[in-house]
């Protein structure tokens, strides 16, 4: 493809780049509102710092090759400069609604998504593109030019899709580099007599996010769990009350800053802006959890295809998150060796035949595979495959079990345990947790997307379009916090016209 190649071109041209590219330290980066890391409903509609690239706008506003700025990262008329080697993508304009795109760049599979948001606040899909992952093992990057080209394939593909030129777009970050962990922020109120403001809240999520980081990690979310005001404990939003101290108890995701650099190399060397950074299992909660579960307690298991990521909920707030290096593609090398099969064949089988609990698989029946060799094809027990996957998913499971007591009694999850991710297809997988864990469980899929949903009604795509609802609601909170006054236009316009005025030089 145009994009894969001319990102192949130019990586050729200018090495690995890595001698050019600063650090994501926090002196590095745009300033822009204070508002841009939440995640729990219960807390108030305030947060604090996601990491974006220091070579980036303020977030969504990204200028073109004119230097004007554009309020999102789509380009609909294909007039922003092209990456080496890109195709001239024409598209519609995006009258009445706002652009976002999320880039998934997974072990597996690479999945750019294109929205439009309407103006009752939905998201509309436009455009998706789906290619195999390279260059990437358990989260991280291991060949920054395959991930590269694996990447500008995906972007190109969606790009076709939707008839949009993607300029910049949220991208997803998991694997073992990653750690968490919940810390408070203290601050005291000047003037007792005023009520709390904005300002306020993101002193206290400032201060909550002093933690001890080394110097080669950054700090990716600091997600406010609930506030205390004088006392007075789970504060939803403390903005309007008095009181002359704050506290915030927040959750802090952190990872390694070479991680994090070498992931928007690839991204970038692909063509494509980065607008921020979002831990995954927080996205996939986006799409999948309702407000009632989190509310009564849930736990997230999104079983992708080299890394297993949790994220836990107690009272509407997250108390823990976790990313463990275990996932689908370990399953799929297990019956590689059981079965001695090549393993495109193992995989194929896998999605097609897999199940958990072998007592469901009739004894008699057989699954045909491709053979090593000329030998041709071969055949093999579909309940012997059962008992390997079995196997591995138990494994899986009893490690999710440890991260789970790490954020809370397990008592305290009454809407139990939801599964996501391509492994969470596997037939029996939701029985065999709910036995494992001693907890309800079921399939989570992407909610409440119209335009081309079909295409993303699959618990595989969760991280996914998470992206793009955690993107959608950090603009939202920002627009309400926001102290800059917008006219009355009504809808978009009135959204367009804050970012414009976020981003433009008063």
């Amino acid at each position: 493809m145009d994009r894969a190649r001319g990102a192949a071109q130019a990586g050729a041209a200018k090495g690995d780049g890595a001698g050019d590219r600063p650090p994501l330290r926090a002196e590095h980066r745009v300033a822009w509102p204070r508002a841009s890391d939440r995640h729990t409903r219960s807390a108030a509609p305030h947060a604090c710092d996601s990491v974006r690239h220091p070579h980036l706008d303020a977030g969504t506003g990204n200028p073109d090759a004119a230097g004007r700025n554009r309020p999102s990262g789509i380009d609909a008329g294909g007039g922003g400069k092209s990456s080496p080697g890109r195709g001239d993508v024409r598209g519609r304009p995006l009258m009445g609604s706002h652009s976002i795109a999320a880039i998934d760049v997974g072990t597996t599979k690479v999945c750019t998504i294109v929205a439009e948001v309407t103006p009752q606040g939905e998201l509309r899909i436009l455009g998706v593109g789906v290619g195999p992952s390279a260059g990437l093992d358990k989260g991280a990057v291991n060949n920054i030019q395959a991930a590269i080209e694996a990447i500008a394939s995906s972007v190109e593909r969606a790009e076709r899709a939707s008839g949009a030129k993607i300029l910049s777009a949220h991208i997803g970050v998991a694997g073992p580099h990653v750690s968490s962990m919940n810390s408070r922020g203290i601050v005291a109120i000047t003037d007792p007599r005023r009520p709390i403001g904005d300002g306020d809240v993101h002193r206290a999520l400032e201060s909550a996010r002093i933690v001890n980081v080394p110097n080669n990690r950054e700090v990716i979310h600091v997600v406010p769990r609930y506030y205390v005001v004088d006392g007075q404990d789970h504060v939803i939003d403390p903005t309007g009350m008095f009181g002359s101290r704050l506290d915030v108890e927040t959750h802090v995701v952190t990872s390694s800053a070479g991680a994090l650099n070498n992931l928007v190399q690839c991204v970038e060397g692909a063509g494509v802006r980065v607008e921020s950074l979002i831990l995954e299992p927080l996205a996939s909660a986006e799409a999948v959890l309702t407000d009632e579960e989190m509310r009564q307690g849930v736990a997230l298991v999104d079983i992708g295809g080299g890394t297993t990521d949790i994220a836990v909920f107690v009272d509407g707030a997250v108390t823990h998150t976790a990313v463990l290096p275990i996932g689908g593609m370990h399953m799929t090398r297990d019956l590689v060796v059981a079965l001695r099969v090549p393993q495109p064949s193992a995989e194929q089988a896998k999605k097609r035949f897999g199940h958990v609990i072998p007592s469901m698989v009739e004894e008699e029946e057989q699954v045909e595979l491709e053979a090593f060799g000329s030998d041709g094809n071969k055949y093999a027990s579909r309940r012997f495959m059962a008992q390997v996957l079995q196997a591995r998913s138990e494994e899986l499971l009893e490690l999710a079990q440890a991260e789970i007591k790490r954020g809370t009694d397990p008592e305290m999850l009454s809407a139990g345990v939801v599964l996501a991710g391509g492994a969470s297809g596997l037939g029996g997988l939701d029985l065999l947790a709910s036995d494992v864990l001693g907890l309800p469980a079921r399939i989570g899929r992407p909610r409440h997307l119209a335009g081309l949903s079909d295409i993303l009604n699959d618990p595989a795509y969760a991280t996914s379009v998470g992206l793009l609802k955690w993107a959608l609601k950090e603009q939202e909170i920002m627009f309400r916090s926001s102290p800059v006054p917008v006219p009355a236009l009504g809808g978009v316009m009135k959204r367009l016209a804050h970012l414009m005025r976020l981003i433009l030089p008063q």
